[in-house]
């Protein structure tokens, strides 16, 4: 008697050689972007440890602190303009990475995304660790400091551009919603780890804090030079988009033509189509099988990369660019923010600040991953980012009323703003940056992935920029109106998708219509 194939084995080999590739690459790229966002989190955790009260805190025996109330700070933090000087170190990384985001779209598309990603990824790891080492060399000058986030902001605009344009060549449009908004958890995954790992060290030995997370990101840039695979032609794989029904005959339409005879307006029968099958198979030198990889394979020979222009042209790419600057605005100040705003306001440690700011990110994973299967179910993308906008801004009202009054509020509200928050800022910079990036109006030229994910993320980092900076400037003036000015920037994010909102709702009422006057029509005949 034969005895049955073993279980684990059976499950190895459901999945395609196609399938092992694209769940490869799927991992990977969610490792590589973990690693960016997980460097990227600790200058917000280190922050209440660079400026502290150092009324509640035990000076070292010897050290004379009678006239030195900032005996703990570490210098130029020690001033009473250090919530400037923190935002002059966000803003220097935040500005770099608006304005390179715009350049490295241009690049990722002219080169190798295997080189261009590791290359940046080692280079992050570097300028990361730097900013660490700077607690050990006692580095005290700002623009040193300065300059580190400057450079560092740089190197990460090679992620994001990179990852999204390989999984576009990897994934088509048909689940893209649902795979791209659990994918797109990296984000939020980073910036737990990172949360954690700084924490870890913050109390102890802040430059750690820095220092670890360059390894790690620096780690991750090696293996993707030993095994990212850009494209699925690469490896002999098929692809799943970028051929549009007008340029690749559809296998079952062909076989129908078989069962079914036509006749043309003259007179001609065409139910004899295996000549013309044949025919079509000779003159391409192709099976039904390859025809779609082939297709792709001659319109990416003679497809150029899209100007910066012509991306701009695509419908859709500056709604959606200008809703990510406000949406993305409101992110990074939390991002930035919230391990400080909860040290002041709730009056927590460092450590435990930069642990409470993690439920925030874990709100963002369930409701990236939300937005996504609601925008799939509903083909409206405009409009369940709109709907998220409009939840977020009174609970964010409500959050700075009511969150800081028990530890379970806290949670509740944490988890439930950056669901609302994140959703939006999620689905954008990845499945409408894929959909946008592979539009019909290009004709199968996916080499705009990368320049259309450039812009929209390049116009958000502006937004970025601009919050942490704005959150600087009118903190000291009360939180109160930090969360007024995040409130205005939800409502202008909905404002710029009111458009693209409306067309959905004409395209899916027309939709409804479509069928009752197909039916009516068939009563008829």
């Amino acid at each position: 008697m034969k005895s049955p194939l073993a279980p684990g084995i059976r499950f190895v080999t459901s999945f395609s050689r196609d399938g092992w590739y694209r769940g490869s690459i799927l991992l990977l790229t969610f490792l590589f972007y973990t690693a960016y966002h997980l460097s990227r989190k600790p200058i917000s955790i280190v922050k209440s440890q660079l400026h502290r009260n150092c009324s509640e805190l035990v000076p070292p025996a010897g050290l004379n602190v009678s006239d030195n109330d900032t005996w703990c700070d570490w210098v130029p933090f020690d001033q009473g303009n250090y919530k400037a000087l923190f935002g002059i170190l966000d803003n220097c990384f935040l500005v770099a990475y608006a304005i390179g985001m715009f350049f490295s779209g241009i690049f990722g598309e002219r080169l190798p995304l295997r080189y261009y990603l590791s290359f940046g990824m080692l280079m992050s790891g570097l300028f990361t660790c730097l900013f660490g080492l700077g607690y050990y060399w006692e580095v005290h000058s700002l623009l040193f400091y300065a300059f580190i986030q400057v450079m560092n902001g740089l190197m990460q605009t090679t992620g994001w551009p990179a990852v999204v344009a390989c999984v576009g060549n990897w994934f088509g449009k048909g689940k893209r919603g649902f795979i791209m908004g659990v994918w797109n958890s990296h984000t939020s995954v980073g910036n737990i780890l990172g949360s954690l790992i700084a924490g870890a060290y913050v109390s102890s030995a802040w430059g750690m804090s820095f220092i670890v997370p360059g390894l790690i990101i620096a780690a991750t840039g090696v293996i993707c030079f030993f095994f990212l695979v850009e494209k699925p032609e690469d490896v002999n794989c098929s692809p799943q988009h970028s051929v549009s029904a007008a340029a690749v005959p559809d296998p079952k339409r062909m076989c129908e033509c078989r069962r079914r005879p036509e006749f043309t307006q003259s007179g001609r029968q065409l139910g004899e189509t295996e000549p013309l099958l044949q025919n079509l198979r000779s003159t391409e030198g192709m099976s039904n099988g390859s025809l779609a990889t082939e297709s792709v394979e001659v319109a990416e020979e003679h497809a150029e990369a899209i100007s910066f222009v012509g991306a701009l042209c695509i419908p859709g790419v500056v709604e959606f660019s200008l809703c990510l600057l406000f949406a993305k605005l409101v992110s990074y100040t939390f991002l930035y923010w919230l391990p400080l705003y909860i040290s002041n306001v709730v009056h927590f440690h460092a450590k435990e600040a930069g642990d409470l700011s993690t439920l925030f990110d874990v709100g963002g994973i369930v409701g990236g991953i939300l937005a996504g299967l609601v925008s799939d179910y509903t083909g409206g993308r405009a409009t369940t980012c709109c709907v998220m906008l409009l939840l977020a801004a009174p609970m964010l009202f409500l959050y700075n009323d009511i969150g800081r009054r028990s530890l379970g509020t806290t949670i509740g509200m944490l988890l439930l703003c950056g669901g609302l928050v994140n959703g939006p800022y999620a689905l954008i910079t990845t499945a409408v940056s894929a959909d946008l990036g592979t539009h019909e109006s290009l004709r199968g030229n996916s080499r705009a992935l990368s320049t259309v994910t450039a812009i929209i993320d390049g116009t958000g980092s502006i937004g970025a920029a601009l919050g942490p900076l704005l959150a600087g400037l009118i903190s000291p003036t009360g939180w109160n109106n930090v969360f007024y000015m995040l409130i205005c920037a939800d409502a202008l994010a909905c404002l710029f998708l009111s458009r693209l909102v409306y067309k959905e709702a004409q395209t899916s009422e027309s939709k409804q219509q479509r069928p009752s006057s197909v039916s009516m029509n068939m009563r008829e005949h």
